[in-house]
């Protein structure tokens, strides 16, 4: 007697091919070499340039995502979304806590006179 067994369609899975391979390569290599000729001939005025390379710079991370990690292309793309954006939470902590720090280095570091005052002061001269 033979049991009946449940059988799911499993979804297919997409591999990637070298066409996608190739125009995320041409496509990073594009934006690159956009955000180049920008900076190099001072295309903008410098709030503009540093806007626009930024821009290019999120377009490009996008590209990388897509064409080269295959987000959401695979069969179970949540948990490698849930993955992604507690790594882009990890990153974001980090650069406003290092930028947060530094900042507030320059608030909290005497200048020399006030340390060799306080110097002074310590040593009784």
């Amino acid at each position: 007697m033979s049991m009946p067994s449940s059988t799911k369609p499993t979804p297919p899975v997409v591999t990637p091919t070298l066409r996608s391979y190739v125009a995320g390569f041409v496509l990073s290599i594009l934006l690159t070499l956009e955000a180049y000729v920008l900076v190099v001939r001072h295309a903008v005025a410098s709030p503009i340039l540093v806007a626009a390379v930024a821009g290019l710079a999120l377009v490009q991370f996008i590209v990388q995502l897509l064409f080269f990690l295959h987000l959401g292309r695979e069969t179970k793309p949540r948990w490698k979304f849930y993955v992604f954006l507690y790594t882009v939470l990890l990153v974001a902590v980090l650069v406003i806590g290092s930028i947060w720090i530094m900042s507030n280095l320059g608030y909290h570091t005497p200048s020399p006179s006030e340390v060799d005052h306080y110097l002074k002061i310590q040593s009784g001269l």
